[in-house]
């Protein structure tokens, strides 16, 4: 248990594992077994949980008798750090967003360099941090009660702002979120291509769903609730453009999606659509695009996540030395993909 913070065990662990450098300064990470304390975001191997015990700061870990790393020097915060961490907890603290010269004037720097202090450690601006955080608040609150009491809970001035804010953020609207997908009606097919069976499946906000050799009980599992139906002939128009899409590789900007993630999810997912057809990209470059180079495994976690294959296209993703790398539905498609885009 971590002394004297509120952060869940859990969370630090999942940070920890992620090398999060936005946790860095907020606990420490302590390894019995070596006798070592470390940041968050330190690079060197991961410990076995069993081993691991979190503390506030580097003092609590030194009375514990356990000294610094000295690979990522935990007691050594940089001034960016400190800044980021004061405004990443003010912006928490806040009912309404934070405008961005303020929490700039309080760090001691301008606004523009703040902001690019702020998205190196974070991977977003102050003010998308501040809009993710609202949103996950709302989809946690959601999921518990009221829909109007979680909007205003969350730090929206009212549902009006809330729509607007997370239109194509949420997909579904929020009762619907709240029951699980009830009353949403998701359109689906299963048709063969040139590399399988493919299922897509889709809102009328867009596709939702994008996968190979899977059948309609995956979209059961994530919408339990919803009513899952055939196509009807719009459906069908959007099915033919998904499958053109995945048999010729080009331009497929055009074609909507109604997608949900973490706010790192969703900026990888970005960076991964700005990637060319025909060029690939690592997973170091990737958590670099984001602005958290250090993050090459969170970065994979989230180019696994992604549940719209090919239209995110996170199979232009590989290994530093060349190697594809994994793949959710198996390395021969990946190949496939990448020789059609390469063509």
């Amino acid at each position: 248990m971590i002394e004297a913070m509120m952060i869940p065990d859990d969370e630090c662990w999942n940070a920890a594992i992620a090398r999060d450098r936005s946790y860095d300064g907020r606990f420490i990470t302590g390894v019995l077994t070596t006798g070592i304390y470390c940041r968050p975001s330190c690079p060197a191997r991961h410990p076995k949980r069993e081993n691991v015990r979190f503390f506030a700061d580097g003092a609590a870990a030194r009375a514990a008798g356990l000294r610094a790393c000295l690979r990522c020097s935990p007691d050594d915060v940089s001034r960016d750090e400190r800044a980021v961490l004061s405004a990443i907890a003010a912006i928490k603290a806040a009912e309404q967003p934070l405008a961005l010269g303020a929490l700039a004037a309080e760090a001691g720097y301008s606004p523009a360099h703040f902001q690019r202090v702020f998205a190196r450690h974070t991977g977003l601006s102050p003010s998308a941090y501040g809009r993710a955080l609202m949103a996950e608040r709302a989809a946690q609150a959601l999921s518990a009660g009221s829909v109007t009491e979680a909007i205003y809970a969350a730090g929206y001035s009212g549902p009006s702002r809330f729509y607007e804010a997370n239109q194509g953020r949420l997909g579904m609207a929020p009762s619907a979120w709240a029951a699980g997908g009830k009353g949403v009606t998701i359109a689906w097919a299963v048709v063969d291509t040139t590399l399988g069976q493919m299922l897509v499946a889709a809102t009328e906000k867009g596709v939702c769903r994008l996968s190979f050799n899977e059948g309609v009980e995956a979209l059961e599992a994530r919408f339990p609730n919803a009513e899952l139906a055939q196509g009807d002939a719009k459906f069908a128009a959007l099915l033919a453009d998904v499958v053109a899409a995945v048999e010729a590789p080009g331009d497929f900007g055009h074609i909507p999606l109604d997608v949900k993630g973490t706010a790192f999810q969703e900026a990888v997912w970005r960076e991964l659509q700005r990637i060319p057809g025909g060029e690939t990209r690592t997973y170091a470059q990737l958590a670099a695009a984001v602005g958290k180079p250090k993050a090459v495994r969170a970065a994979g976690s989230a180019n696994g996540a992604n549940n719209v294959a090919v239209l995110i296209p996170c199979h232009r993703v590989i290994r530093t030395g060349g190697g594809l790398g994994g793949y959710a539905y198996g390395l021969e498609i990946k190949r496939k993909l990448l020789e059609k885009e390469a063509k």
